[in-house]
């Protein structure tokens, strides 16, 4: 990257080409996004779907069975079967700007009883290797605001039985709404990193998915660090092996208030819809399950270059507007075959407890002790 090629208006300082160049950052995707948004082709309208987007049909959704029932330990036993073969490892999204919890990244902050986020992410898995005598590998999303931070943790998580290794997510640059450079408070061009979506070109471009793949393994259970509801449980892993697609997808009950992609069928095609991207009168409501972000992923057909779609999204940064343009990994479910797993929100067999800031971390902890103590994780 030089500056003659850059395209901004700005000279970068040392720190931010080199946090650029060292991310991956991509001039040419990056001019092109720009010049859409200079020619207001880019935002609102254009993210929304054109084609016929439906409900999805009686049995798209299935439920996963009940605790302590047949159907659930047959589950639950091909689910073992597998992680004992080596087959099974996790990924863990720790990437993000480090902002909701005032500038600390989450993964090391403290969540119950002197254990952090990743410490009881890796708990989990610990506990379930030693178990099953095997070998689970996990897999951390960093970015450049998290990357320093979490491979420390994870070198100091990593043991025999859960390798822990990081790979980083890519990095691009904010723009104002008329799609010039944007330039925070502190009068720096302002970076971000942008989106989930990063996952399966970051796990290649690291070399972690052939890793992965050349050590045998063939599934990932990818959940956000900071939902400790999502926890690697066998029946899930037989769900996902019995239902025979690419992808599995945990959603859960709606309760009002909340916001977030859904299943929906889209010209037919059974996919996750996020929010922003159904047709202005859709109404949202008739869908009656949402998508909480924790998939089962099949490894060699994750090893793709999906063509996923950069989404213009507005952000408050220093008090004014500003744009970044962000991919979204649930959209991997609109270019493979994707099976849709309703699970419970909370109780014992509860997997969806996000903590998204300090206040809401205080909220869930109680819940999340329960949890984590009926799964033997505490």
């Amino acid at each position: 990257m030089t500056s003659a090629s850059f395209p901004t208006d700005r000279e970068l300082d040392d720190e931010t080409r080199a946090v650029l160049q060292r991310y991956g950052f991509d001039e040419t995707t990056f001019g092109r996004l720009r010049s859409r948004l200079k020619a207001g082709s880019a935002g609102a309208e254009s993210n929304r779907i054109r084609g016929e987007v439906v409900p999805p049909e009686r049995g798209d959704v299935r439920a996963l069975p009940a605790l302590e029932t047949e159907r659930r330990d047959r589950l639950a036993a091909l689910g073992a079967e597998a992680i004992a073969a080596g087959k099974v490892g996790i990924v863990t999204l720790a990437g993000g700007m480090a902002t909701r919890f005032g500038g600390v990244v989450k993964a090391g902050v403290e969540a119950l009883d002197g254990h952090s986020f990743l410490d009881l992410k890796l708990m989990d898995v610990q506990r379930l290797a030693e178990r099953l005598d095997a070998k689970i590998p996990a897999y951390l999303m960093t970015s450049f605001a998290t990357d320093a931070e979490v491979s420390k943790l994870a070198a100091k998580a990593s043991s025999e039985r859960v390798p822990v290794r990081t790979f980083p997510q890519y990095v691009s640059l904010r723009l104002t709404p008329e799609g010039e450079i944007f330039v925070d408070g502190s009068n720096r061009v302002s970076c971000y990193a942008p989106g989930h979506g990063d996952l399966p070109y970051a796990l290649r471009r690291a070399g972690a998915l052939a890793q992965f793949r050349n050590g045998g393994g063939e599934i990932l259970y990818m959940s956000n660090v900071d939902n400790l509801g999502a926890t690697l449980d066998p029946a899930v892993i037989g769900f996902h092996i019995e239902a025979g697609c690419a992808v599995t997808a945990e959603v859960v009950d709606k309760l009002p208030g909340d916001k977030g992609g859904a299943p929906a069928r889209v010209d037919g095609d059974l996919q996750i819809v996020e929010s922003f991207r159904f047709p202005e009168h859709f109404d949202q409501d008739d869908i009656s399950v949402f998508n909480t972000n924790s998939f089962v992923l099949d490894a060699e057909q994750l090893d793709t270059d999906f063509p996923l779609t950069w989404f213009a999204v507005n952000k408050q940064v220093d008090g004014r507007d500003a744009v970044q343009f962000e991919r979204l990994v649930g959209q991997i479910t609109a270019f493979v075959p994707t099976a849709f797993l309703r699970v419970e929100r909370s109780g014992p067999d509860g997997r969806f407890q996000p903590v998204k800031d300090p206040e809401e971390l205080e909220t869930r902890r109680p819940e999340i002790r329960e949890l984590l103590r009926a799964r033997g994780v505490l």
